[in-house]
């Protein structure tokens, strides 16, 4: 049986209200708009859903059975288009976020600051991975919007996804009070590579990116120290264990104590931080707003 919505909705205000006129009121129409279409409502189903009178109408038995389930269906319906409503308005909704940890670090937290402080009420859902990791829970629709760090320039763009550039990200080497003549003359990836080096683990872009950049400089790349963390190398560094690669955003935000700035005769791999959504799908209102947001910000 095919009926038009609209009719239910007619029966619903008739129903609630026990009278055609006040009915057309609440439906800015007319009374006998709503009486023909209760009567085509009662033709469609074969049954009769109002009894007339005098003082407005009452339901029938059938009509009965039928408003326990219109009611909770426009019930329903109302509280989807609310929903939208809330949403469209920022006053509720949800954003999942994956995010790298440098990107989390030198992008996300400051754009979420102001973010949070316009839409106090949209929850926030953040997963911290590795870049690689970010690009598969994107992909696998785990999470919405996601931040990494990337390299710059972008060599390869992963198939289905819709990747913006945010900011770049320097990179310094350091090294211990320990190691501080070092910094008395440039430092070459051949000599840099006879010094232990605190590097990330090998699952990370990060990794591959200084293995091939030592490699085109001849050099080897055999960190003696690998981490799961980013802001795990300063302190590893501060206690000798090594020479590590750090974003200059860590040595201006964290204590830089005991750490030394290194300089060398090659420059280091370039870096981005890129915001990401995927291609065959629509990011919510509230996340698109969060992209706005950070795209400002960074810029």
């Amino acid at each position: 049986m095919n009926i038009n919505y609209e009719y239910y909705r007619v029966f619903y205000f008739v129903a609630k209200y026990k009278n055609f006129t006040l009915a057309a009121n609440a439906l800015l129409s007319n009374q006998p708009n709503v009486t023909r279409t209760i009567r085509n409502l009662e033709q469609s189903l074969g049954c009769t859903l109002f009894v007339r009178s005098n003082r407005g109408v009452s339901l029938t038995p059938e009509g009965e059975k039928l408003w326990q389930h219109v009611q909770i269906a426009v019930s329903q319906l109302q509280m989807g288009e609310d929903a939208v409503s809330a949403d469209r308005s920022l006053r509720s909704g949800a954003v999942s976020i994956g995010v790298s940890e440098i990107a989390l670090y030198c992008a996300l937290l400051p754009a979420l600051d102001t973010f949070h402080k316009l839409y106090p009420n949209i929850r926030l859902r953040i997963t911290g991975l590795s870049t690689p990791e970010t690009i598969s829970a994107l992909k696998s629709g785990a999470v919405e919007l996601a931040l990494a760090t990337m390299p710059r320039p972008l060599k390869t763009v992963p198939k289905g996804l819709h990747i913006r550039p945010l900011c770049p990200v320097s990179e310094t080497a350091v090294c211990s009070e320990a190691l501080a003549e070092l910094a008395n003359r440039p430092l070459s990836p051949a000599e840099l590579s006879e010094y232990p080096l605190v590097s990330l683990s090998q699952n990370t872009q990060t990794y591959s990116i200084y293995a091939e950049w030592f490699m085109q400089h001849g050099a080897a790349f055999h960190p003696e120290i690998e981490v799961s963390a980013a802001n795990q190398i300063l302190p590893m560094v501060r206690h000798g264990l090594g020479i590590g690669f750090v974003p200059e955003n860590f040595l201006q935000d964290a204590d830089s104590t005991g750490i030394t700035r290194l300089r060398l005769t090659e420059p280091l791999p370039e870096f981005c931080i890129c915001v990401m959504h995927r291609t065959d799908d629509v990011p919510s209102i509230a996340a698109k707003e969060l992209e706005k947001l950070l795209c400002e910000i960074t810029k």
